[in-house]
């Protein structure tokens, strides 16, 4: 630790301090942080203990169902706090990590909102999660600037930049250069504390707030969880009840039977629930990996019209709209491609067919991931949706839980498991190098991509799925796909770049996901550790 940080007691900083870190780790921030940690990270550690035993009984044979407990809450009239001024047109949001000129251009991109990700779109090393905090505590105050190193241009915010979001990690996961007590501290807590501490009064003298999108939620308790530290928060800094706003991404499947349950726990707080897609997809594949009858296809075919993920995106909008919330739709992946025109229609095609089935399902927004898509987003939402959103829309839709975890039908093909092989590569690659958002054969790929990729394989193995020429996936045919992979990405790469891309550790942590005789949980745990 450097010596020039002064820390709390109890509180210890593993990680470098770079020029300006002080400034935001203050020891009063610090404090904030320890403060949450020590009075909410038992619940928390509490909660990711429910996990395994709710995968222990899905492994057995569960299928999941709403909650007869919580009947009384889904069967009653009642509705959220109404958003504040500035989240009631959210129509189009981009996403991306909270490095320094993204965060310039993503709020300068004419977008409604930009949600800054410390979570998916980011590695978690130390000096990217700290320079992230600066970032968004410049743009705040108006200050960020970035010149860039070759070009000699000044990047700064536009006189009505988009409006921020940040979203913190989720709770899985830990920050490892932060000790409260001998513990490392909740990385939600650490990314959640050390915003709100800094931002909130530049926040509130701009006429906005600080807003939130929380991630990865698996039930109601784990909402409530977050509601106590909002209260408990809010409640130190002296501010109102419902100045913290959120938006809760449901990307995992069992979240999907609590739309109701996690709007009312949060009801105070919450402006909306988001179709995080990706997310959504692999958690269906792990929360269902040892189960053979709930095999997906290829990726490339599990799309928002499959019957699962149609019936998952209809549900979102019609629970939202009943208890008067948003409901944003999800990630368009496609980006511009540039030198092929043929390519780049198909891309922008494909995103205007997306946004337009989820402006007329009723979304009031949705999601791109890169400046050059938000026009197209923008112009089909103001086609379909004139108003600021449609809250008031309702659809009638009912689902039930069969059909939310019944998989969709499709082709296995070699292809397919090949693009899930080198996908999962390079991105793990580009991870390590402290890339959390990378562009792959033209589509933004995440984490969320990356776990999917890895999924699929494990469970097609363990199960001897077959490809559609009925060949079957075994240890064998997977050790000849990686390696292929592998040769083609030294030939391409050459020896200097295979070794500076870290693509033979990337492919190791890929192998290891793939082969190993239990599923690991996320991805992103076991390769925390090469990156601290």
């Amino acid at each position: 630790m450097n010596e020039t940080l002064t820390v709390p007691d109890g509180v210890e900083i593993t990680g470098d301090m770079q020029p300006g870190f002080a400034e935001i780790l203050t020891p009063a921030a610090l404090g904030f942080v320890a403060d949450l940690h020590r009075r909410f990270n038992g619940s928390r550690l509490e909660l990711l203990e429910g996990r395994e035993d709710m995968q222990d009984a899905l492994d057995a044979g569960l299928d999941p169902n709403f909650d007869v407990d919580t009947a009384d809450i889904r069967n009653a009239d009642w509705q959220v706090r109404p958003a504040p001024a500035d989240l009631t047109d959210r129509r189009v949001e981009i996403t991306g990590p909270v490095s320094r000129k993204m965060v310039i251009n993503a709020l300068n991109s004419g977008a409604s909102m930009f949600m800054a990700d410390f979570e998916d779109a980011s590695s978690p090393l130390w000096e990217n999660m700290i320079h992230g905090q600066i970032n968004l505590r410049d743009a705040n105050l108006r200050t960020i600037e970035y010149v860039h190193p070759s070009k000699d241009t000044v990047y700064r915010l536009v006189d009505k930049p988009a409006v921020l979001l940040v979203r913190p990690r989720g709770w899985h996961l830990d920050e490892a250069h932060m000790r409260v007590d001998g513990q490392p501290v909740s990385a939600s807590l650490f990314d959640f504390g050390l915003y709100l501490w800094r931002n909130h009064e530049a926040l509130m003298a701009l006429g906005s707030g600080p807003y939130y999108y929380l991630p990865k939620l698996e039930n109601a308790q784990e909402a409530r969880l977050w509601n106590l530290v909002i209260l408990h928060a809010q409640s130190t800094l002296g501010l109102p009840l419902g100045t913290v706003r959120v938006t809760v991404l449901i990307e995992t499947i069992l979240a999907s039977l609590q739309l109701d349950e996690i709007l009312y726990e949060l009801r105070d707080h919450i402006c909306g629930l988001n179709c995080g897609r990706w997310d959504y997809i692999f958690s269906f594949i792990k929360r269902f990996a040892r189960r053979a009858d709930k095999i997906l296809p290829d990726r490339a075919d599990v799309t928002m019209t499959s019957g699962f993920m149609r019936a998952y995106s209809r549900r979102v909008i019609e629970v939202c709209h009943r208890r008067g919330a948003h409901a944003i739709g999800g990630m368009a992946a496609q980006i511009p491609v540039k030198n092929d025109e043929a390519a780049n229609t198909a891309a922008f095609a494909k995103v205007r067919t997306d946004k337009k089935r989820e402006v007329i399902d009723g979304h009031d927004g949705t999601w791109v991931a890169h400046p050059g898509m938000v026009a197209l987003a923008r112009e089909v939402f103001d086609e379909y949706m004139p108003g600021a959103n449609q809250i008031a829309r309702r659809t009638g839709f009912v689902t039930d839980a069969k059909t939310l975890t019944t998989p969709s039908t499709g082709k296995i093909t070699k292809n397919g498991v090949r693009t899930n092989v080198e996908v999962g590569i390079l991105y793990i690659a580009a991870w390590l190098n402290g890339q959390g958002a990378v562009p792959i054969h033209h589509l933004m790929e995440d984490a969320a991509t990356a776990e999917i990729s890895r999924a699929q394989l494990w469970q097609w193995r363990v199960h001897g799925a077959k490809l559609d020429d009925g060949t079957v996936i075994d240890a064998g045919l997977l050790e000849d796909v990686f390696a292929e992979v592998d040769t083609e990405l030294r030939a391409q790469l050459g020896d200097e770049k295979y070794a500076t891309h870290k693509i033979e550790p990337a492919t190791d942590i890929m192998r290891q996901m793939v082969f190993d005789d239990e599923f690991t949980e996320f991805l992103t745990l076991a390769a925390y550790g090469l990156i601290q």
